[in-house]
């Protein structure tokens, strides 16, 4: 047996205090080093910020990738300077987002497009994510409007049309000049200004009418590109169908060939209200004979300038006339005209229209005993036969040898459109 170590005896005084516990070994000069404690330092926040990094990595992705809260697409218009936050206000307050501002701000941030947001009208998609909003405004893919300018409108017209329209913006400085605007559908962002409206639809009416204007038919009468448009227009306000925009050009075509007036309501109008469009009223026996530059009973040829904007059709129908001897067209009670080549054929088929307008006055009103009877065809005495012209409702006159009645039940006419349709109710009144 080993033997114990003889307990040595102990004051009470020392017994009290602790015994003494050897020092820890000292740390090695190496771990000690400056260098080393840094690197420690600098190892330990890497870790930590990686930690946090993939953290922050994960859960903004799910904030980017999560569907949004839109049930249906929906249109929102960004303001112009609007900030980031702005923008995420009018987000949230549309319901396409439903997250912080903040999570918007950081999402703008993380996709590195803080000076890419654009202002505009956007289409936000159904369920659109935030990635996919931040991508939409980026893009700048505002919504284009479509806006139909009417073929056979005056530029007067189109301008009301344009300042009426609230996704424009400004004003108009002038009047544009009649036939120069190509009334077409167009698509315009929101904002846009009404001189850049106007500029675009310049620019078309110029390249459309360079490329007809060299395919047009090297026999037509017209010498300029200024008397295509005007002779353009004339078709426009004549006939709304587009079987025969050709024809009727063929008609006042011919009748220039002869040196024949043209005698087109149409420009009568024009040359008492100008760009206004219309009348308002029928037309007077003693406009017809009133001297007007645009008086096409009166003067000989074309008039000094367009009645209105013609369309594409009737640009091309004018450039290239139908071949054939027409020289009078008149309403054949279905929607059309009834072409013919002589003055004789042509006051048949007015005959034939006139009894068609009694006989539908006849079913639809009780004539007054007293009421006079509807004025027949060739009633006048006017001796030099012309062009028969359509009539813009409740601004006829009675057929005279040198002019055929409007249209008895051609379709309504493309607003704006005067000399393309007939009411076939009620006899048209002349006012003297």
């Amino acid at each position: 047996m080993s033997e114990r170590p003889p307990i040595s005896p102990r004051s009470p005084r020392a017994a009290l205090e602790p015994e003494q516990v050897p020092p820890p070994p000292r740390r090695s000069e190496r771990a000690r080093n400056p260098f080393v404690v840094v690197g420690n330092a600098i190892f330990t926040i890497l870790i930590i910020l990686m930690i946090g990094a993939g953290t922050v990595y994960y859960y903004g992705r799910q904030i980017l990738e999560t569907p949004g809260p839109l049930k249906e697409d929906k249109i929102v218009n960004i303001p112009a300077r609007a900030g980031k936050r702005d923008i995420a206000d009018v987000l949230l307050r549309e319901g396409v987002i439903n997250v912080n501002p903040w999570a918007f701000i950081g999402g703008v941030f993380a996709l590195k497009a803080s000076s890419d947001l654009k202002p505009g009208e956007y289409s936000f998609q159904k369920n659109a994510s935030l990635r996919d909003v931040i991508a939409t405004i980026v893009e700048g893919k505002v919504v284009q409007h479509a806006v139909t300018i009417p073929e056979g409108l005056t530029s007067e017209q189109i301008v009301t049309r344009l300042l009426d329209n609230d996704i424009f913006a400004g004003s108009v400085r002038e009047i544009p000049r009649e036939g120069t605007l190509l009334p077409e559908t167009y698509k315009f962002p929101r904002g846009t200004t009404r001189e850049q409206v106007i500029q675009r639809m310049q620019q078309t009416q110029k390249r459309v009418l360079a490329e007809i204007w060299e395919r047009r038919n090297p026999d037509v009468l017209v010498r300029s590109p200024e008397q295509l448009i005007t002779l353009a227009s004339i078709i426009e306000k004549e006939t709304g169908r587009a079987d025969e925009r050709s024809r009727v050009a063929a008609v006042f075509t011919n009748r220039l060939r002869q040196r024949i007036k043209l005698q087109s309501d149409p420009t009568i109008i024009y040359g008492l209200v100008g760009g206004k469009g219309t009348l308002g009223r029928p037309i007077k026996r003693s406009e017809i004979t009133q001297p007007s530059p645009y008086n096409t009973y009166v003067i000989e040829g074309l008039p000094p300038g367009p009645i209105a904007n013609p369309g594409r059709a009737s640009l091309e129908a004018a450039a290239n006339p139908a071949r054939t001897r027409d020289l009078f067209f008149v309403a054949d009670g279905t929607g059309g005209h009834a072409f013919t080549e002589t003055y004789d054929a042509h006051q048949k088929n007015v005959a034939k229209l006139r009894a068609m307008e009694k006989q539908i006055q006849n079913d639809t009103v009780e004539p007054s005993e007293d009421a006079p009877p509807p004025t027949a065809a060739g009633a006048s005495a006017d001796t030099n036969p012309t062009a028969a012209t359509p009539r813009p409702a409740g601004q006829k006159k009675p057929p005279r040898p040198a002019t055929p009645p409007a249209p008895a039940t051609a379709p309504s006419p493309a607003p704006g459109r005067q000399g393309a349709a007939q009411s076939t109710t009620t006899p048209p009144v002349v006012q003297r």
